[in-house]
């Protein structure tokens, strides 16, 4: 039996902070190996990257999610006690809940007040002078999220709605205050859409019929009982919070417009381009730096052992630049995905496996649906200038975004 290689470090938290998006990748490349171990958080911890990782990290039959995730993360970004954290039979009938929200009609309806809503901004981008495209389509998402989702908001509360959700989003991979303020924001929009639940259940707001304020503050688990009040807001706000974060895929869309400007009339005379262009960003650009499972009984892996109760992490952003996967990993080529069959396990930036029984996000199809409409806005519907500014990416930061936020001035309408 083949020792798995072990990083030097007594433990690597530090170093993970240091190097983001790249620790377990580097690592791989440096020990010769897709995988290795270390300690995280004081934690002894498995770490994984590749197609066969991948395929292997979501076998429910080898792994569990109970207790994988580190409490800061479902403190801020997940909550405690959301679909994310459940298996077997528990997290099936989860899983079944968000994905009956996610019907072809569903989608198109929140695409159609994604494109309505961008096309009434335009006028007030035209305006406005300097955009900062990150800070619109934030505040622009949440509002279509909530209008979709049957989540009241009125126009003053739009700006603090999207500081929560994005702090929330922000706070699990940092220390201090950013992480206070992710702590804050979890707190304050759970008790925000914990009364919305209550207001449901009880006959004092209407939910829309069909929408997810309706479905989850109706559901039912195998025992016939409603979702506790907390655990309800956690999967509600479980709609809204990965939604408003395409804003981040959409900030990478167009600064990759801007760097390959060849892709603007490919993507305005094909839908296929503009479907090639989107898969290439979402592989490309840092989403999710990794994901979390236990092992759930110990087993041997290609001459590897595994222990009960071992944390592992699968590199999602290794996994999506792995050489062996994607040749020249490095250069941004969207042409790649030209007549190519992605299957659950090569492209994972929002997980692998199967939508219905597996962890991936139930919300894939969206962030698809969601780019592919912000592309063809930011290339057919409006003309722009991109003015001199910090484009650089940071990889040691997670959550990555260009320092300026991706800043557009001369905004105009274009049809």
């Amino acid at each position: 039996m083949a020792a798995l290689p072990v990083d030097r470090s007594p433990d690597s938290t530090l170093a993970f902070l240091r190097a983001g998006y790249r620790f377990i990748g580097e690592r791989c490349d440096r020990y010769g190996s897709d995988a290795f171990q270390t300690r995280i958080l004081l934690t002894p911890t498995i770490c994984l990257r590749g197609r066969s990782a991948a395929a292997l990290f979501y076998d429910p039959e080898r792994f569990q999610r109970r207790n994988a995730m580190p409490l800061r993360v479902q403190r801020t970004l997940t909550g405690r006690g959301g679909v994310q954290g459940l298996d077997g039979p528990a997290h099936a009938d989860r899983k079944a809940m968000f994905m009956s929200i996610m019907t072809p009609d569903n989608i198109r309806r929140l695409g159609q007040l994604f494109d309505d809503e961008w096309r009434t901004r335009i006028a007030a981008w035209e305006a406005a002078g300097p955009v900062r495209l990150y800070d619109e389509t934030g505040r622009l998402l949440t509002r279509v999220v909530c209008a979709w989702a049957g989540v009241p908001l009125s126009t003053s509360q739009v700006d603090s709605r999207t500081v929560e959700l994005h702090a929330m989003i922000e706070g699990p991979a940092v220390a201090g205050p950013r992480h206070w303020r992710g702590l804050l924001a979890r707190r304050r929009a759970e008790r925000w859409i914990g009364d919305l639940i209550e207001r449901a259940r009880v006959g004092t707001h209407q939910a829309p019929p069909g929408s997810a304020l309706q479905v989850i503050a109706e559901h039912r688990d195998a025992q016939g009982s409603l979702l506790p009040r907390r655990i309800a807001a956690v999967e509600l706000l479980n709609v809204l919070r990965p939604v408003v974060a395409v804003d981040r895929y959409v900030t990478f869309a167009a600064l990759a417009l801007h760097d390959h400007p060849a892709w603007r009339q490919r993507v305005r005379d094909s839908d296929e381009a503009t479907g090639q262009f989107v898969q290439e960003v979402r592989r490309y650009y840092p989403f999710f730096p990794s994901a979390a499972a236990r092992v759930r009984r110990s087993f041997d892996w290609e001459g590897h052992h595994f222990p009960r109760g071992r944390r592992v992490l699968l590199d999602l952003y290794g996994t999506n630049h792995h050489p062996t996967l994607w040749p020249e990993p490095e250069l941004f080529r969207p042409e790649r995905f030209a007549g190519r069959r992605v299957d659950p396990f090569e492209l994972i930036p929002q997980g692998g496996g199967d939508f219905f029984t597996g962890h991936r996000c139930a919300g894939e199809w969206i962030t698809i649906d969601l780019m592919k409409r912000a592309v063809t806005n930011l290339t057919s519907a409006m003309a722009y200038d991109v003015p001199p500014q910090d484009l650089t990416l940071d990889l040691r930061q997670m959550p990555c975004l260009p320092p300026s936020g991706m800043t557009l001035t001369a905004v105009r309408r274009t049809n």
